[in-house]
């Protein structure tokens, strides 16, 4: 079954997170850069001088195995990074063409 991984994450852990894909075997994803948001724990990014920093998302679509190891890689980085700043999440994908 495939599933779609969603990774948000603070701009600073890129290569971190990168690595972390590497890792996993990772060669296809969509990277979008600059993002703006807000978080419980994160805080709020807008990429201004009121409320610095900006976030990257990754969207990876692969087999569900893939993407419980990507979840258990990025579960570790945030574990090791602490209040970076990562979340990952994980949906089914109803159609695939």
């Amino acid at each position: 079954m495939m599933k779609m991984m969603m990774v948000s994450y603070n701009e600073a852990i890129d290569m971190e997170v990168m690595e972390a894909l590497e890792s996993c075997a990772v060669k296809s994803y969509t990277k979008i850069m600059a993002v703006f948001g807000s978080g419980e724990t994160s805080g709020t990014h807008l990429g201004n001088d009121i409320w610095p920093g900006r976030n990257n998302l990754l969207y990876v679509a692969c087999e569900e195995k893939q993407a419980k190891q990507l979840f258990s890689c990025i579960k570790e980085l945030r574990n090791k990074l602490g209040k970076e700043g990562i979340k990952a999440f994980i949906m089914p994908i109803e159609e695939l063409t």
